[in-house]
């Protein structure tokens, strides 16, 4: 059965919390231990899917097709265990679920309320998985206090009380705000948000203090004294430089033994930490740089593309060579010109959704495909590819896109891209509508594509026939239009297992030109990048002669 580790925050951003999870994690399974990260998120994204990557950042896909929070990208790529479904709930999907049981009748006509019923909900969620790991690391969104966060608050003060002492803790993260008029560092944020859990019936057993500035030993004690922690429970957690950076430096603050002390286990294996510096190295001594840039539709929140930006940085730790992305807004592209596009090794065109800025993607793929610049398409930047090729190879100038009809209300183009109304998912054909609801409706999750013997994309997957990738899309090139655009230079290298959904693209006579259906951004972890993107920033080393 596992332990349990409640993961709270007080006045801290979501990504100081999700990090803390995510080293905590990645220090643990250096001690031999298997863990798993779930995020209990408060607030009423029943579906993240819906919400713009301006206001909720990137949407990140699980295996099984779920559309979750980000921070689950964060706990793959520092821990390397899959996350599933049953890893992310908000507060909407728990209502969701209480009102589908108490309309099929499972509350036998009692009235429905948040104690028992919805803290119930959230209970059982926690307990999904339970006998699997050693260790539960359990993060809830938002900040304590928060009015939508308290049902969530009391099933886990209930849960802890259910279950046996010593099987759960709670990790509390605040930060020590600098008052540089003064040149001292205030603990009244941390002492009323701990007095704030207490309210609840929670109390904090290590503290994890965020800070630009060194906590004095006295300030250390006087948290441990007003906050009712063990003085070595509470932890420093300083800027870092990368956020690779953060397993050695809470190992060094004492987080994990903190934990571990906690849970009372010692004696207590010795941490492997050997990945970690090993990838510490590789980003602290790189042999040069190369520079990318990213023409996308939602440049102006890079948290919109983490997982792009992470994987390059992955690539980078793979070729020993620092890799600076620059976020080109592709509507600037229509406005000014491919010019913005020379000095760079690479271009990369990632996924997105209407028809904005589309035709500054489709320019970015003409400019990598006549000049011979490494391009990586993924998902939308693979359909503009093959759109830019339709156009200006295959003589067929009004080539467009299905999902632009949709959006304009007219037909102005031949689509070489469609709506995706039926594929193979599993045993089972899944069917869907133009009209059908957008939330959790489109080809979601890992699917399997078949390459194409002896082309590029199974090269640098060291030669295999079969691959798995996450997809997340409603639209699809048009596989009617293979022999046409073939015939062009374009060859279809991937395809689905029936042969009817392109799933990969590339120029044979390009140095490196390769589009994607699917994300496999997603997947990269620091330890294991993601082959597309090792591969793509050693022909960007190539291009930019670093090699």
């Amino acid at each position: 059965m596992a332990r349990y580790i409640f993961i709270t925050g007080g006045v801290v951003s979501s990504l100081g919390k999700g990090l803390a999870s995510a080293a905590l994690g990645a220090l643990l399974q250096a001690r031999g231990f298997t863990v798993r990260l779930r995020k209990l998120d408060p607030y009423l994204n029943v579906d993240p899917g819906t919400m713009s990557p301006f206001e909720h950042g990137e949407v990140f896909v699980t295996d099984d097709g779920a559309e979750t929070d980000l921070d689950l990208g964060h706990y793959e790529r520092f821990t390397g265990v899959s996350a599933r479904r049953t890893d992310s709930v908000s507060s909407g999907r728990i209502y969701s679920n209480v009102l589908e049981k108490e309309r099929r009748g499972e509350y036998l006509g009692k009235t429905i309320q948040v104690i028992p019923h919805v803290t119930n909900e959230i209970k059982d969620f926690l307990a999904i998985g339970a006998d699997e790991v050693d260790f539960m690391l359990c993060e809830i969104g938002g900040t304590v206090g928060d009015i939508e966060g308290l049902p969530f608050f009391e099933a886990i003060r209930q849960f802890i009380h259910e279950r046996p002492r010593g099987e759960c803790i709670l990790m509390h993260l605040t930060l020590l705000p600098y008052l540089a008029a003064s040149g001292e560092l205030k603990t009244k944020p941390t002492q009323h948000s701990v007095k704030e859990l207490q309210s609840i019936g929670l109390a904090p057993d290590v503290l994890v203090c965020r800070s630009e500035h060194p906590i004095p030993e006295k300030e250390r004690a006087k948290i441990a004294l007003f906050c009712n922690v063990r003085p070595d429970a509470v932890i420093p957690a300083y800027d870092l430089k990368t956020i690779y950076e953060a397993p050695l430096a809470y190992h060094r603050a004492g987080l994990d033994r903190a934990v571990l002390d906690a849970f009372q286990i010692s004696p207590a294996p010795r941490p492997d930490l050997s990945k970690w510096e090993d990838v510490m190295d590789r980003l602290e001594h790189a042999e040069g740089q190369v520079n990318i840039a990213v023409v996308g539709k939602y440049t102006q929140l890079e948290d919109a593309y983490k997982s792009i930006a992470e994987a390059l940085t992955h690539g980078g730790m793979a070729n020993r060579v620092r890799v600076k992305a620059d976020w080109v807004d592709s509507e600037k592209l229509e406005g000014e010109g491919a010019h913005l596009l020379d000095g760079y090794h690479g271009i990369i065109v990632p996924g997105g959704f209407g028809e904005r800025g589309t035709e500054g993607m489709v320019t970015a793929a003409r400019y990598a495909r006549e000049k011979k610049v490494p391009y990586l398409g993924i998902c939308l930047g693979m359909q503009m590819a093959v759109i830019e090729a339709a156009r200006n190879l295959a003589d067929m100038p009004d080539a467009g896109s299905e999902e632009f009809d949709h959006e304009a209300g007219q037909t102005r183009f031949t689509p070489v891209v469609y709506h995706l109304k039926e594929w193979v998912q599993g045993n089972y054909m899944v069917q869907r509508k133009v009209g059908d609801d957008k939330g959790g409706t489109m080809r979601l999750g890992a699917y399997t594509a078949v390459l194409t013997e002896g082309s590029r994309i199974s090269e640098i997957y060291g030669g295999v026939t079969e691959i798995e990738d996450r997809h997340r899309h409603r639209y699809e090139v048009d596989a009617t239009y293979r022999a046409r655009l073939e015939d062009a230079g374009l060859c279809f290298s991937g395809m689905s297992p029936d042969g009817k959904l392109p799933e990969v693209i590339e120029y044979a006579d390009h140095p490196w030109f390769i589009g994607v259906q699917s994300h496999p951004e997603l997947k990269s972890k620091p330890f294991e990048p993601a082959p597309l993107f090792a591969g793509f920033v050693r022909a960007a080393m190539q291009e930019g002669r670093l090699v």
